[in-house]
């Protein structure tokens, strides 16, 4: 079977995070798809339509599926068969997922901003002199005096 080539996804989507993963490569049409998810491709269709699947297009505007979209629909499949959670179930867990992930970026953006200002400040203090430069074995603490 041919594999297209697939139109870019828009900036900010989780495939362009992820930049050289092989596992966002579209490679699979949604027949294939359907087949190693098993499930009916319209069971795809659905799922798209309703954001819970965001597969790839080629330039003729066919769907292309990336190995990240099939394990996604294997856990859209467990919630909602092994689980027993409704569409609407499946649509809150996704969306607080990606909440979820948006918010655990943030802090790890901040984590580094902070860690960079306090090491930035250390060595302004240290260059002021109003700091010395910890000395060797200051990291071991005093036994308190008896």
């Amino acid at each position: 079977m041919p594999r297209k080539k697939a139109a870019p996804r828009p900036k900010g989507t989780e495939a362009d995070d992820n930049a050289g993963d092989n596992r966002d490569r579209p490679l699979y049409v949604i027949s294939v798809a359907a087949e190693l998810v098993d499930m009916h491709p319209q069971t795809l269709r659905l799922y798209e339509r309703k954001g819970l699947i965001e597969p790839s297009r080629s330039s003729g505007q066919t769907r292309l599926y990336s190995q990240r979209d099939i394990d996604h629909l294997r856990e859209i499949r467990r919630l909602t068969q092994e689980l027993g959670v409704n569409l609407a179930g499946v649509e809150e867990i996704i969306r607080l997922r990606r909440e979820l992930d948006a918010l655990q970026r943030q802090m790890e953006t901040r984590i580094g901003s902070l860690q960079s200002e306090i090491s930035e400040r250390l060595t302004d203090y240290r260059s002021k002199g109003a700091l010395e430069a910890p000395k060797e074995g200051a990291d071991e603490v005093a036994e308190p005096a008896e």
